[in-house]
Order: structure tokens, then sequence, then C-alpha cells
């Protein structure tokens, strides 16, 4: 069963409606003369001060409610940023931005696949591999970078790499005939091939000499020897949901969305005594780096930030009762805009619901023989996007025992490539996937930034890891226990767990450290606990990996962000993105990098977690493949 919130907004955190997005297009319209050729990037919220949002909460005070436009004048060409009122009905600033990219819109997916295919250039070098119906043939506009662009393309052009692959019918899995060695510049402005590369042809026919790769079901043969599964809630949920706001087992919080991000949480609290404890303002999976290994050249200038290049939210899927989610659920929709400014609606963006999660505490008293055992049931909120091959599902659990949990699952289809009938198979870049086909090795880093404010916005952040003691001069184990021995490891067996206070943004720019334990606890000086100690709350990673890439690369330049797991910045309203705000073809230099000039201390931590899935006064960023939060 499933239910689904009517779009309204009864907060300054709510996304715009449909009603809202119409009225900043015509505000814009009435107050600017646009181009006949100027796309609307997005038409979101423009988030107020923080201020404002706790006064509003504090005496529902009217905050008020502005959009943020982007748009990109492809005639000038010229992007364009405005902030419009919906209150006063006005815009409020119109600012060019010159050298600057947006990120790739859909319908540019679309342009661009269609003038790659009415290339002759490109259709020449398709024939040569065996190609014919070239209207079966897909092309994904891939992010270009900067640095890795061929001689003699402008890199001031609004760029795109576009990649090619085979089908053999419409229905056929576009992915599994990659038309390797085939590269195309595409001007996204001008709707324009600029440069084709012909790097040669690796397999004569692509069309009958690859296998099939089918994976529709009614191409499969699939298990029948799975019995039912159904997940009965005969009673209903144990949430209480108020338009975009959720109660669950003591959480609170409310759910938003963003075109760039996606889903977005705010205002994370536990209620206790009755007292809502605040812990995160603000959490979202803010950007991604997706960079290529292989050496391969049709391969290694792949680096994708699927989230500040192509706006992950504006990918996202329409869920579907019962295969994405299964129990109760309830939906929230994505409402946003297409490139002419008109609403277009994600219906099912967002699920919420239930799930059993095994044991959360269990004890058995030999003595009594007696067994108490409690069920862990956790709340999930997640929704999944599509970037061409890959398909992510982002989710968020949130568990009986006050713990938070983000999560980014894999899955879709390996982006490939294609090798020749007589090259070795063994030099780790890559994996055969089948005959001819290889899956380069890559990494994918998702960082999510983490606007911390445990019990207030007074915050302070720790690293906490194992260390050891020496052992002093007597190196013999045997001891009776007595005192007087030299040092305070006389068995040698002694550790502890160190707690070192990150003062500066240097100081709090991190790598995991699993060999020592290593997490991080932010917590607050003015608050303490029943045990007369700092309230406070973990940052636990899970598995994960180091970047790959060379300090000096295009990668790093542009992704300087995946270089630590853990950065801590002071809060600011105005830096959300650790490759900055226009990642799209930058050199780099934004975001994080450059505010890790500045070696300031910081009274709270912000957070940017960056994991690998491959605090308020501080913002916490951090790159996982899995982390928890967990109170301290």
């Amino acid at each position: 069963m499933a239910t689904e919130t009517a779009m309204r907004a009864d907060h300054p955190y709510d996304p715009l409606t449909a009603e809202e997005i119409d009225r900043a297009r015509e505000i814009v319209e009435n107050e600017r003369e646009l181009g006949e050729r100027t796309r609307y990037v997005k038409i979101v919220l423009d988030e107020p001060p923080k201020e404002a949002v706790n006064e509003f909460e504090a005496s529902e005070t009217d905050a008020e409610r502005a959009a943020f436009v982007i748009l990109r004048d492809s005639e000038e060409p010229t992007t364009y940023e405005g902030v419009i009122s919906l209150d006063t009905e006005e815009v409020t600033s119109w600012e060019a931005k010159p050298n600057v990219q947006p990120s790739i819109t859909l319908e540019e997916f679309d342009l661009c696949e269609e003038t790659v295919k009415n290339n002759e250039e490109w259709r020449e070098a398709a024939a040569k591999r065996g190609v014919e119906e070239f209207d079966l043939a897909i092309v994904d506009p891939w992010s270009a970078g900067h640095h890795l662009v061929p001689e003699g393309v402008d890199r001031n052009r609004r760029l795109a790499h576009a990649m090619s692959w085979m089908r053999t019918s419409e229905e056929d899995n576009g992915y599994a005939r990659p038309m390797d060695g085939l590269h195309a510049w595409v001007d996204l402005d001008e709707m324009e091939v600029v440069k084709v590369l012909d790097r040669g042809v690796t397999v004569d026919d692509v069309v009958n000499d690859l296998e099939d790769a089918t994976y529709r079901e009614e191409d499969r043969e699939l298990r029948t020897d799975l019995k039912p599964y159904n997940v009965d809630q005969p009673e209903g949920p144990s949430w209480k949901i108020d338009g975009r706001k959720i109660e669950w087992q003591k959480w609170h919080l409310r759910v938003g969305w963003t075109q760039r991000e996606g889903l977005v949480l705010y205002n994370i609290g536990y209620e206790e005594d009755g007292e809502i404890r605040k812990i995160v303002h603000r959490a979202s999976a803010a950007e991604m780096s997706v960079p290529y290994g292989d050496p391969d050249p049709n391969h290694n200038w792949k680096n994708a930030f699927d989230i500040g290049e192509y706006n992950i939210g504006r990918l996202a899927n329409a869920l579907s009762e019962g295969c994405d989610c299964l129990g109760y659920m309830h939906y929230f929709d994505a409402v946003m805009n297409d490139t002419s400014g008109e609403v277009s609606v994600v219906p099912n963006a967002i699920c919420l619901h239930e799930e059993d999660f095994g044991t959360l505490w269990k004890h058995t008293d030999w003595r009594t023989e007696s067994t108490e055992v409690r069920r862990n049931r956790r709340l999930v909120i997640s929704f999944v996007a599509t970037v061409g091959n890959y398909d992510y599902e982002f989710n968020w659990y949130f568990y009986q025992d006050g713990s938070i949990e983000p999560q980014v699952r894999l899955t879709g289809i390996n982006n490939n490539g294609l090798v020749s009938d007589d090259e070795e198979p063994t030099s780790g870049y890559y994996e055969l996937m089948a005959p001819n086909i290889k899956g380069m090795v890559h990494q994918h880093f998702f960082n999510f930034r983490l606007d911390m404010a445990v019990d207030g916005e007074k915050n302070e952040l720790y690293r906490r890891q194992n260390e050891r003691i020496p052992k002093g001069p007597e190196k013999k184990i045997e001891w009776d226990g007595e005192d007087g021995v030299d040092g305070i490891n006389p068995t040698g067996a002694t550790f502890y767990s160190e707690k070192t206070k990150l003062e500066t943004e240097k100081q709090a720019r991190e790598l995991i450290d699993s060999l020592k334990g290593r997490y991080w606890q932010v917590e607050n000086p003015e608050k303490t606990n029943y045990l007369d100690q700092p309230v406070g709350y973990k940052l636990v990673p899970g598995e994960n990996v180091e970047a790959c890439a060379q300090r000096e690369s295009s990668i790093i330049d542009r992704a300087t962000f995946i270089k630590y797991h853990l950065w801590a910045t002071p809060y600011r309203e105005d830096e959300r993105f650790p490759a900055g705000e226009y990642p799209n073809q930058s050199p780099g230099g934004d975001g994080l990098p450059k505010r890790a000039l500045y070696l300031v201390a910081f009274p709270q931590p912000g957070v940017w977690e960056s994991r690998y899935r491959g605090p308020h006064g501080d913002k916490v960023w951090v790159d996982l493949y899995d982390h928890w939060l967990d109170p301290a």
C-alpha cells in the first residue's frame, strides 16, 4: 500500500511548488528580455538564511519565499543567475556569470545525440565499425572536463564529449556494443559537432561480432524457485507525516529536494522528554567524482561529476510500488522545471518505508536460562537516479538506537570499452565482461555535506583513534599483579582511545585509518549528558579507499575534495558544493580547496564527507561508501 503527499509549502525549506515555479518564470520573463535561445537550467528554492528559519520556527514569523534561477543564453553565450522574490513578485538580483558552464540539461542530452548521429564525419567512422542503421545508435554526452580537450577545440565553448554505442533494435541493451575509438566534441550552445576523432577500429563489425547482453525480463530466464515474500503491516506504518515533516520512533525531520542534489534532509532531531534535540541542520549528497584508471586514451580522460555536471535530482526515477520499495510506502513527488521554464514533475521520486533489519539487541543469561531480544526496525528515505549507464540508489537510514546511516548503492550497467582478440587481459586496468568487452577500473566518490548542530550551534570536532602504550624497560610478560613495576603497561596489552581536537581547517582534512579504528566526534561543549560528559555524535567511516589518481592530474585538480575523506569548515551560507558552484568544464580550485587555504580556527564544525563507493559553526564533508552517525 502507498500514500502520497500533496505538494505544498509549509516551511521555509520546503521546495518550490508548481505554482511558485510558474510564477518565478513569469516574473523573469516580464522583467527581463530573454533571448530566443535561452534555456532555464534550474528554478529552485533560494534557501533562506538560517537566522530567518530559526525565527520562523520560534514564532512562525513568515519567511520570504524566493526562487533562484540559472539560465543559459546560447546566443550570447552567457550564463545568468537571478533571485526572484515570490512575495513582492520582482527580480531582486540578476547577474551575468562569465566563463562558467552550468550543468548539462536533459534537452541537451537529446539534442546532442541527434546532432552527432546526423554528422557525416561521425557516420563515416561508425560505418567502419559495421554500422548501417545510424538511427539505432545511442550517444551519451559526457562532460568534457577542462584539461583533456583536443588541441584546436576552444575550451571556452559549452562542450560535451560524446561517446557512442550501437543497438540491434529499439529495445536492445544500448550499452552492449561500444563503438570504441570514436569520439565527438559537441558545442551545446550551437548544437554542432566541432571535432570528430577516430582513434582506430578495434572490432570490425560491432553489430554482428559482439554478443547480445539483454537484460529485460522477457528476454531472460529468471529463477522460478523463489517463494513469495510479503511485507504485511495490517495496522499501517509507525510514522506520522504532516506535509514534508516526518516523525518516526522519536525522530523528527523534514524532506526537501533540489535539482542538483536530489534528496535533502533538514532539521534532523531526536525527541527526548518532549524536547526535540537537534542533530543535523541540513544533509545531502553534495557532489560525486568518478575517475577512470585505464591508460587507454579512449577512456583515460573520464572523470564525471554526476551531481554538479548533470543535476542528479533532475535524473530521478519515478519509483514503483512493490519493486523499488516493499511494504507500506509513502511517496513525495519532485517538482522541477524543464529548459523552457515549464513545470516538470517526477512522480514518486522519494520513497519512505520501514524495514526489519535483524537483531537490534539480544542477551542470554546462562544462569537463569532466560533470553531477551529486540528486533531492529529502520526508517528508509530514498531516491534513485539514472545517469546514462549507471543507476544510483541513495538511501538514508534512521535507526531506533539514534544512529543515522547514509548509503549509496550502484547498479545498472558498467561503462565499457573494447579489447582486441590478441590483447592479453591481465593488465589489471580492466576486467573482461564478455568477448572483446572490457569494464575499466574506476572509482566512485560521493561527497556528503553534513551541517552539524548537535544540541545547538556551538559544536567542536575531535579525532578518536586507538593508540598503544609502550611496554617499558621490562621485556618479560610475567606479572604477579603487584604494583611497583616499571611503566603503566607491564603486560604489554594496554591501549587507549586518543582524543584530539581539530581546531583549524588544515587540521580537519583527514583520511580514514581503519587499522587504528579512527572515527570523528562532533561535540557540543555547552551541553552535557546525565554522566556530565559533553553531548556528541560520532562519524564512523565504513569501507573506503584512497583516491588513486596522482596529485598532478586533471582528476585531482578538478576533484580536489577526493584527496581526503573528511573536511571540516566553518559554516557559510554560500558554500554548499565541494567542487564549487559550477564544476562543469572548470579547471578546478573552487569549493573546498579554496576554503582550505584559510587556516582560521573554527568555533564549531561543519562537515563535508566524501564517501567512496567506490559542524555549524562547522560543516562536515565526507567522502564515503558507507558511514554512520552514532550518538557518542
